[in-house]
């Protein structure tokens, strides 16, 4: 299933319902099996879920250090096959709430009926 985030200041964001919700909780929502079918990000909230999501993307990236150093006796990964991480995924939405932060605007989600 597909999220949407939407905010008057950018373009929406689309985003596969597993990595919305790991970057709902570093945001500070509260998401239990299911995500809210709506949910808001006020201006005021903006701030610090920007510094979670930031805190969750050096937390992912200490744990994987390492991972993708290169190996001589291993053939090279063709960047297509690489491992899509937290940082590649998050970057959309912190774009949109950095944004939205700095117009004053608010960001919204939605659980999208249709793909």
């Amino acid at each position: 299933m597909l999220i949407t985030f939407h905010s008057k200041v950018v373009a929406e964001v689309l985003m596969l319902t597993d990595h919305a919700g790991a970057l709902l909780q570093a945001a500070g929502k509260p998401v239990g099996d299911k995500i809210p079918e709506r949910g808001v990000f006020t201006v005021e909230q903006l701030g610090p879920a920007i510094s979670g999501i930031e805190r969750a993307i050096d937390e992912y990236q200490h744990a994987h250090e390492g991972v993708d150093e290169d190996d001589e006796d291993k053939a090279p990964v063709a960047p297509m096959a690489r491992m899509v991480g937290l940082k590649e995924r998050a970057f959309p939405l912190l774009d949109m709430m950095r944004q939205s932060q700095a117009a004053g605007a608010e960001v919204t989600w939605e659980v999208s009926r249709g793909w």
